[in-house]
């Protein structure tokens, strides 16, 4: 650290250690909501979703599926592949 970049810190006051931080007051309890209360307004929520379509909620689920099929049948093609490997390599 240069004389100029000290210098700049002293002006600052970024040379000296920073006193403690005071702790606020605990914040008050907040008013706790009611079952009933909850579901009504969760009710309120989900009726402002933007819900897409059916015909697109079927065709993103087949698209999963098929994704995870296809993953499920590489992961097990790999595993398989490197057990018969390893025994070849290691018997």
């Amino acid at each position: 650290m240069n004389r100029q970049t000290k210098r700049q810190m002293a002006r600052q006051g970024s040379d000296r250690p920073r006193a403690p931080e005071r702790r606020s007051a605990p914040s008050p309890q907040v008013e706790r909501t009611g079952p009933t209360q909850y579901f009504s307004e969760v009710r309120g929520e989900m009726k402002k979703v933007a819900w897409p379509p059916r015909a697109e909620i079927v065709n993103s689920s087949l698209v999963v599926l098929v994704g995870l099929v296809v993953m499920t049948t590489l992961i097990f093609l790999f595993d398989w592949a490197a057990v018969h490997v390893v025994n070849f390599v290691f018997k």
